[in-house]
């Protein structure tokens, strides 16, 4: 994964406790919508399975990553099934040590300016501040003030509402998982609805003009 490749569409999508029926409908749906990047989440049952088939089936149309990591055995299961880039929700300096020797990008999860700070200066590509939406984009605001040298990926509570506002506000990227991947609809195959919702993100992203 070439992170300034990422920075043309910094949007994420984060796919959980989906099955490998799910994948060529996940696929297509996202490709059609115009998404480019994708983690699945190492907590999700035959997770390295699903990353190798989502690779497969997408031929080089999208980027895909192992997300939830939460140890080297992870960073490295995942990586040998095909995950070019690393997410994980908290900051364990020998995950980013291991990302950062091995050339994967890795978005290691935190919330507080120290958290954030200490994730940064460990390596992060990325910093996800994590969970978004309990602070929303204003606090990114306030973080970038002091800390301005800091690229940070918003993750929780990421709406096409909201998307510019957390750009405006200082997020490099954002990320979005169930909000959309809605597990009723990708029961119901309703993957119309979900492309739907990806299109609507991505053009109030673009509508933003901050890329």
């Amino acid at each position: 994964m070439n992170i300034q490749d990422f920075k043309t569409l910094p949007i994420l999508a984060i796919l959980r406790g989906i099955s490998a029926r799910d994948i060529r409908p996940i696929v297509e749906t996202s490709v059609s919508a115009g998404l480019k990047t994708v983690e699945i989440t190492m907590n999700t049952d035959n997770a390295c399975g699903l990353i190798r088939d989502t690779v497969k089936e997408a031929a080089g149309r999208l980027t895909v990553g192992a997300g939830t990591v939460l140890s080297v055995d992870d960073v490295k299961r995942s990586a040998d099934a095909g995950a070019v880039f690393i997410v994980s929700p908290v900051f364990q300096p020998e995950v980013v040590s291991y990302c950062r020797a091995n050339g994967l990008p890795v978005f290691p999860g935190a919330l507080t300016p120290q958290e954030i700070y200490d994730a940064w200066e460990g390596g992060a590509s990325m910093v996800k501040v994590f969970p978004s939406k309990f602070f929303g984009p204003s606090y990114f605001r306030e973080i970038k003030g002091p800390l301005h040298q800091v690229e940070l990926l918003a993750c929780g509570g990421v709406t096409a509402d909201n998307v510019g506002e957390f750009f405006r506000c200082g997020a490099s990227a954002v990320a979005f998982g169930a909000s959309i991947f809605r597990k009723e609809w990708i029961a119901e195959r309703r993957f119309d609805l979900i492309g739907g919702e990806i299109k609507m993100l991505i053009e109030h992203f673009e509508m933003s003009n901050v890329k």
